[in-house]
């Protein structure tokens, strides 16, 4: 089992396993056949007020991370967040995001989530 994150603007690939887009909106110039996306929780994406205040730059990646997971303990939330694991857990998944910055998103902030589970 893996968890990784990619662009959704990538070719899809072989090993991708489950493709989970992580992101609220869909992405802009994909169409679904092209994404071939198998589960979008929206539920999973930081608030709009969070992404706002990280996207204007006035906060570090790491309190980004800790607020952004204290919003993912939420019931809602954490029921989103156990079914993307029971996903990890019977296979490969990889978590779509149309972020320029993957390793520095939301994205990789489920990923190390659903890596340590």
């Amino acid at each position: 089992m893996s968890v990784r994150v990619r662009r959704v603007y990538e070719p899809p690939e072989a090993g991708d396993g489950v493709r989970v887009l992580v992101d609220r909106l869909w992405p802009r110039g994909v169409s679904k056949d092209a994404a071939r996306v198998d589960e979008w929780p929206k539920g999973l994406t930081p608030s709009t007020g969070l992404r706002r205040w990280y996207h204007a730059g006035e906060g570090s990646f790491a309190e980004f991370t800790e607020r952004y997971e204290a919003e993912l303990s939420a019931p809602e939330e954490t029921e989103l967040l156990d079914r993307v694991r029971e996903l990890a857990a019977a296979g490969d998944v990889t978590l779509l995001t149309a972020s320029t910055s993957p390793g520095e998103s939301h994205a990789a902030v489920l990923q190390r989530l659903l890596a340590g589970s």
